[in-house]
This record gives C-alpha cells, structure tokens and sequence, in this order.
C-alpha cells in the first residue's frame, strides 16, 4: 500500500468513528460521563504531546535545513501560529450554539414526550451541529492526512486520537435528531455524513496542494498540523473532557496519553 492510500484509510477511519458515536447514542445508559472524560483526556495528551514533541521538532528540523537554523525556526513558528489561527478562524465563523468546540456534548436520555415545538428545535440543533462539524472536519482531515503521510511511525496513535474524540461528536449530531424524528436511520446517516468530510477535506486539501508539493511546503504544513492539534486539544478536547466528569479525571487521562505516546514513539527509536 503506497504512503498516499494509507494516509487517507486511516483518515477515513478517524472521520467514520463519528458513526461509531452514533451508535452508541442509541443504547440506554450509554454515556458513561466517567470514562468520556478520561478517554477524551487521553486523546489530548496524544494529540498535545506527539504535536510538541515529535510534529513540531520535525517540522523545524526541516525548515532549518532548508532555509538555515534562523529562518527556518521562525518559519516553522509562523506555520505553527498559523494553524492554530486557521482553526481559530473557523470557530468564529460558525455560531458558538452549534460550534463543535462550544456545544455541551448531550446525554444519551432525552424524555420522550417532547412537543412539535421541542422536537423542531432538536431537530434544528441536529442539523446545524452536523453542518458545523462537516465544516470543522476539513482542515482536521487535512492534518491527519498529513500525518500519517510524512510520519507513518506516529499515525495510529495520532488516528486513535481523533477517532476518541470524533465518538462524542457523533453522540452530539445523532441524539437531537433520532429524538426529535425517532429514526435512528436518519440520525445515523447524518452523523456518518458528517464524518466523511474529514476524509474529504483531506483529498480536496492534498490535491489543491499536490501542484505546489515541495520539502519547504511539507515542512510549513507539518507545523501548522501541530498548530491545529494543539489548539484542538486546548479548546475542544480538555474542556469538554472536564464536562464529563471530575477535573482530575481529564489530567489523568491528559497524563495517560503522553505517557503512551511517549512509549510508543520510544519503541521506533
């Protein structure tokens, strides 16, 4: 399997893991709040530590072979900025009612005897959630891909992550609309659709800059990945980990996650 094939499979399997959050949605008892922190803990300690550790010292490791220790090291910090402005861009655009990073992640219960007027507004808040995710996802789906394309070593963690994260964001998409019209076919199939545009915006994203490929392309873009990962995981990841459950449950996770990254990495050594 050639390094492009790979990196898009495992971005596919990140996007889809929003379906497997789906799924779970529709069992009773299913939002164990205790574990989602701890897990959602984990994803941004992989996400915070590979970004900082390995990303990001590849990246101006790069940059300074091509344009000197100097230059290459401010480059390599301007990318990194500017991943997280881009993220940051795209959180402004979208209304922080169903901004994936602000929306309060919803129980898997919700009383069954809702009003038209209720179940409009569910329905309403469904779409919306699926549409600003399906917009969240692309440049998300860009920086896995690119990942897993320049550092196949450090993919599968970075993928496990993001599909960790990706579970509560399909539970966010597929509860409000299974409740509000009782199909547990339509809620799936929006929160899946929603998930395949992290693939997407990986392929429409790799191929707008396959003409302009180079060393100094790849470098700039591996850093803004590590941008994007790290503010991810500070805006998204740790706060809602914290709203699942204790405060300590989320450093646990954190610490767990770099910890297990830190391992992982170590055995490519």
């Amino acid at each position: 399997m050639n390094n492009e094939l790979y990196a898009f499979t495992l971005t596919v399997v990140a996007g889809l893991a929003t379906g497997i959050g789906s799924l779970i949605a529709f069992f009773p008892g299913s939002d164990n709040r205790k574990f989602m922190s701890v897990s959602l803990g984990f994803s941004a300690g992989v996400m915070i530590y590979v970004s900082m550790i390995e990303i990001f010292v590849e990246a101006k490791e790069a940059l300074s072979n091509l344009f000197g220790e100097k230059t290459g090291t401010l480059v390599t910090n301007l990318a990194f900025f500017g991943g997280m402005l881009i993220i940051g861009l795209i959180d402004k655009l979208v209304p922080n009612d169903v901004n994936p990073h602000n929306v309060e992640y919803p129980a898997s219960h919700i009383p069954g005897d809702s009003n038209t007027f209720e179940k409009q507004k569910l329905m309403r808040s469904g779409y919306f959630i699926a549409l600003a995710i399906a917009i969240h996802n692309f440049p998300e789906g860009l920086a896995t891909f690119i990942s897993a394309l320049h550092a196949p070593s450090i993919a599968i963690p970075i993928v496990a992550a993001i599909a960790i994260h990706n579970i509560p964001v399909g539970i966010a998409i597929s509860v409000p609309i299974f409740h509000a019209t009782g199909s547990r076919k339509k809620a799936f199939l929006y929160s899946f659709a929603s998930g395949l545009t992290e693939p997407a915006g990986a392929l429409i994203g790799y191929l707008l800059l396959l003409p302009f490929m180079s060393d100094a392309v790849f470098g700039v873009l591996f850093a803004a990945v590590a941008g994007i990962m790290v503010f991810i995981s500070f805006d998204e990841l740790l706060p809602s980990a914290r709203t699942y459950g204790e405060h300590h449950l989320s450093i646990y996770g954190l610490v767990a996650g770099m910890v297990v990254m830190a391992f992982s990495l170590w055995l490519f050594v």
